[in-house]
């Protein structure tokens, strides 16, 4: 049997745009050479061209980050302080891991405008499109239009978005880990606003990730290459980072194809 891995997490870089100004990644490269001085604390007196291989000491990176840049999985506290009616919300290092190594299957909505709010009977009419019949526990990938847009200056604002329908219609079926390849679970807050404004209905706002109140569940955000991903018929690997009472954890999410 023969395994193939597919990548769907973004790179985590200075110069791309996935994040709005304020929270976008800082990261400071130093060459071998430049560590010497970190190195010196250790080995005191040893120039860069006396360490082995005659370059220095190591390459490092120095990152300044959110959890929730690049790609990451949302764990129920960053929705909101309560879930399942009324129980503390668990954080990322409480998402049990059996949750996040599970069966994927993509739902296709990339034909939709961005900014469009996705309903459950949209959810409804994929899965039969597909043949599929959600299990619980099953992953579900949302593929929007954002998904070919890295790099886009406006990307924030690009895809389609999950209702708090379309959400609870995964969610009472067993679901507990979806993920989009959008900056967020929910529409684009740019069209969100426009719909407050006209409606004076805040409810609007962040609908989908408040579903979570009802039923605790994780998204991952920020996915990329679900294009290359069947229908279903894999396995989604999404471990997050260990941020003690951390509200997301970073994670290099993987689709796994056994032939």
């Amino acid at each position: 049997m023969s395994r193939q891995f597919i990548d769907l997490s973004i790179y985590l870089e200075n110069d791309v745009i996935t994040d709005p100004p304020f929270m976008r990644p800082e990261i400071t490269y130093q060459t071998h050479a430049e560590t010497v001085p970190e190195a010196n604390h250790f080995f005191p007196g040893v120039a860069a061209d006396e360490f082995p291989g005659g370059h220095g000491f190591a390459a490092a990176e120095t990152v300044k980050l959110t959890t929730h840049n690049g790609t990451h999985l949302d764990a129920p506290w960053h929705f909101h302080p309560t879930m399942n009616n009324g129980e503390r919300a668990i954080t990322i290092d409480e998402v049990p891991l059996d949750w996040c190594f599970r069966p994927g299957v993509k739902l296709d909505f990339r034909h939709f405008e961005n900014g469009y709010v996705v309903t459950a009977a949209d959810v409804e009419a994929e899965l039969k499109r597909i043949g599929y019949e959600l299990q619980p526990m099953d992953i579900v990938l949302i593929n929007t239009a954002a998904g070919s847009a890295v790099g886009d200056p406006d990307f924030c604002n690009i895809g389609c978005g999950m209702g708090y329908e379309a959400t609870m219609y995964l969610l009472e079926r067993g679901v507990r880990v979806t993920g989009t390849d959008a900056w967020s679970w929910d529409a684009p807050f740019s069209h969100t606003a426009k719909r407050v404004a006209e409606t004076g209905d805040n409810s609007l706002i962040w609908e989908g990730h408040k579903a979570g109140r009802d039923i605790g569940y994780c998204h991952l955000e920020k996915l990329h290459n679900l294009e290359a991903l069947p229908a279903f018929g894999y396995t989604v690997s999404c471990f997050p980072h260990k941020v003690r009472g951390g509200s997301a954890g970073w994670t290099r999410a993987v689709a796994i194809i056994d032939n």
